[in-house]
């Protein structure tokens, strides 16, 4: 009887250590996901913000473009109408 409880407190031994180690891989794996999560959005964000910047300064070299472009207009008419 004790040789099978002695057993059976190893299986049970065996059964946990396995466990806990199972538990601390998938702990493991899920800080790496959150971490690389993390950086990848952190890019993404970066990414994004170039693209708002570059969309920005296009945005205000168009309007730049624009009133050169009406100025020029302007001064035509002032000329034809003279």
């Amino acid at each position: 009887m004790l040789k099978k409880f002695a057993l059976l407190a190893t299986v049970a031994a065996l059964f946990v250590a396995c466990s806990s180690e199972q538990a601390e891989t998938m702990q493991e794996n899920a800080t790496n996901a959150a971490e690389n999560a993390a950086t990848e959005a952190e890019a993404a964000a970066t990414n994004a913000a170039e693209a708002v910047e570059g969309a920005v300064e296009n945005a205000g070299e168009a309007v730049e473009n624009a009133a050169g472009e009406v100025k020029e207009a302007a001064e035509e008419v002032k000329e034809a109408a003279h």
